[in-house]
């Protein structure tokens, strides 16, 4: 049996509320899970989190998991991305509070000159990359994985549908990893 055909089996057994297929599901998914998590927020704490929030909606929803012949894990990841991507928005929309001078670091939080050089050469280089798509691709990968929009918010803004922007944005990233690893 595939992998493929072992997590959906998973994802109907825990839609029937199977502890240990939930178990193992979680034992299989897990670690990639918490990598897309940790790639939208970029921070440990809050990532573990949202992984928990994640894996609660899992078990939840699992009966709403449709085996069409799509992957299992790709809505997986969605689920993880959409969590992610909801704590980044609250987090935008929660005021900070006071803060006490006491507990703010007075250290410089400007990067070094050498983190500045090295920044600077990524930028380029993915600025380059970038320039490497066409105009309306570049763009919608930046509004997805930058500013959170949603495949629905980026099929209409573009006036494509849903598929095809998902499309553009597998395609697109597709070429950027290619030409950054050159």
């Amino acid at each position: 049996m595939r992998d493929r055909d072992e997590i959906e089996a998973l994802l109907a057994r825990a839609a029937i509320a199977d502890r240990a297929a939930f178990d193992d599901l979680y034992s299989r998914t897990s670690a990639k899970l918490f990598g897309v998590v940790l790639r939208v927020l970029n921070d440990r704490a809050s990532s573990e989190d949202v992984l928990q929030e994640v894996y609660v909606r899992i078990w939840r929803n699992a009966g709403r998991y449709n085996a069409n012949g799509l992957n299992p894990m790709t809505w997986l990841i969605t689920v993880a991305r959409n969590a992610a991507i909801d704590r980044l928005r609250r987090q935008k929309t929660q005021p900070t509070g006071d803060v006490d001078v006491d507990d703010v670091a007075l250290a410089d939080p400007a990067p070094t000159p050498e983190a500045e050089m090295l920044r600077g050469a990524e930028r380029a280089q993915i600025v380059a990359c970038f320039d490497e798509l066409e105009a309306q691709r570049a763009e919608a990968v930046r509004r997805a994985y930058l500013e959170g929009e949603t495949y629905a918010d980026l099929s209409a803004r573009f006036d494509v549908p849903v598929n095809t922007m998902r499309t553009w944005l597998r395609r697109s990233l597709l070429k950027l990893k290619e030409c950054l690893s050159r």
